[in-house]
């Protein structure tokens, strides 16, 4: 599909990654962009349709889709990442539940409501954006790529399901994104707006999958080897 004339929806989209596919998608000619947050009083980028959304709200989730009923393309953006002290200390199976509920089951949400809205206006195309550590456990952040790596089977499970209405489903794996995410990390990275326009070219594209840098293309490679990936940090 192309970005030209489609109606987008991007979650998380009030800063960093997000609000840079509002804007792309904006400058690529999109008639329409959504940009959900939990506080839209934060949307302040000229353009869009600042809308309502906790992705964990399932109130919010079912008003979004209601609201945005003309939606073609889903960016499922929205995610958190919390510091940790490792899997096996007290508090790690709190952490995970809440990673997984915004990272996994938020993103199952927004598509489980968005599904019906892609079919009724001919397919469209749903993006998730994944990580890296999609495929290799960061060790500060064990719980985030424990959730990663969920959402990328989700995706590949997603994009099964949806394959009869037409809808093109696209993982999209990076490294570090140079965002507030990352913030402190002493890491090369990528700069948003490089992300985010391999995403929106291997949307219209075509293609399912994109590793937009060359770290994740070599870890993907790896794997695909059958050789096993250390977090190089560790």
């Amino acid at each position: 599909m192309q970005i030209k004339d489609s109606v987008v929806f991007v979650t998380g989209a009030n800063r960093g990654l997000g609000l840079e596919f509002a804007k792309q998608a904006l400058a690529r000619g999109a008639a329409k962009v959504y940009a959900g947050a939990r506080d839209p009083s934060k949307v302040t980028l000229p353009g869009v349709i600042p809308v309502k959304l906790d992705v964990n709200n399932p109130d919010d989730v079912a008003a979004a889709a209601k609201l945005a009923g003309d939606v073609t393309l889903l960016v499922n953006n929205a995610g958190i990442a919390r510091l940790t002290q490792g899997l096996t200390r007290p508090g790690a199976a709190e952490l995970l539940r809440e990673t997984l509920e915004t990272n996994l089951f938020g993103v199952l949400a927004t598509t489980q409501a968005f599904a019906p809205v892609l079919a009724r206006n001919g397919g469209g195309a749903l993006l998730n954006v994944l990580s890296i550590v999609s495929w290799i456990s960061v060790s500060a952040l064990p719980e985030y790529s424990i959730t990663k790596s969920a959402a990328w089977s989700l995706t590949n499970g997603i994009r099964n399901e949806l394959r009869a209405q037409n809808t093109q489903v696209i993982g999209l794996h990076a490294g570090y994104i140079d965002t507030d995410l990352t913030r402190g990390f002493d890491a090369e990275k990528s700069a948003p707006s490089d992300v985010v326009r391999q995403a929106y070219d291997a949307i219209e594209a075509g293609e399912e999958e994109v590793c937009v840098d060359e770290a994740t293309r070599q870890v993907k490679q790896a794997l695909s080897l059958g050789v096993y990936l250390q977090d190089p940090a560790a």
